[in-house]
């Protein structure tokens, strides 16, 4: 579970790149975070990781305050950045090597995780290369590979099939299924919202640091055709025809551009 409460995150005066989010991520479910570029969804995702701290209000993950007990909530969370250039100098299971000893994985459970992530996407045999000489895809998926080594139970991800390819991309979105679906927590950032459309439970939509909406597909297509039916009836056209395309691409245009 991941759970913010009035998060405040401004980067210079009297403007928040987050203004007074709160959002409860349950587990079970996977959590589409959906936002224009500038939206704050990096920032946000940040924050709830540690890497910044808030300047207001708190953040929970597992059930851990992210400032106050940092190594806990840590322990319990798997992180995917939206920037995958890490450690280049690193052969690719020397970085996993690294990673394993810091969440403290056993080495018998570390080499089985690895082979088997490694295999299913596909770059066992690059392993042995150092970092700086892999594609933008294979540093995406080593660094999905070390996410996962000591099983967490909240999987955090910012734009994660960014450099995938279609069949890396395929499998991640069932490993994403299949984690929620044996009760884990998902949350990811994402560009792509056909995507989104096809695998979220839940979607969050963020605009200039606040959140527009935050549940189903279902209820944001009820919302859409509430307001496109309100819209059609004072004469206007733009929220109707959101309403009556129905899709999530129209929906979200139409839902940040109004701001």
């Amino acid at each position: 579970m991941i759970r913010l409460e009035n998060v405040t995150k401004s980067y210079q005066k009297g403007v928040n790149a987050v203004d007074r989010l709160s959002l409860l991520v349950p587990p079970g479910k996977i959590v589409g975070f959906l936002g224009p570029n500038g939206a704050g969804k990096t920032t946000t995702i940040k924050m709830i990781t540690g890497i910044l701290e808030p300047d207001e209000g708190q953040i929970e993950v597992g059930g851990h305050d992210i400032v106050k007990d940092a190594l806990a909530a840590k322990r319990g969370f798997g992180y995917v950045p939206d920037n995958p250039d890490v450690f280049l100098r690193l052969k690719g299971v020397e970085y996993l090597d690294f990673i394993a000893a810091i969440y403290h994985v056993p080495e018998a459970e570390k080499k089985e995780r690895i082979l088997d992530l490694a295999g299913k996407l596909e770059i066992l045999d690059a392993l042995s290369n150092k970092i700086q000489s892999y594609s933008h895809g294979m540093r995406q998926k080593l660094v999905l590979i070390a996410s996962l080594l000591h099983r967490p139970a909240v999987w955090i991800l910012d734009e994660p099939l960014t450099g995938l390819d279609p069949k890396s991309s395929f499998l991640l979105k069932e490993m994403m299924r299949s984690h929620a679906d044996a009760g884990g927590t998902i949350f990811f950032s994402t560009h792509v919202l056909d995507v989104a459309e096809k695998i979220c439970d839940v979607v969050a939509v963020i605009q200039k640091g606040r959140l527009l909406f935050y549940g189903e597909l279902e209820q944001l297509r009820q919302k859409a055709r509430e307001r496109g039916a309100k819209d059609g009836a004072n004469g206007g056209a733009g929220t109707a025809a959101a309403a009556e395309d129905s899709s999530l691409e129209r929906i979200f245009l139409e839902m940040t551009e109004e701001l």
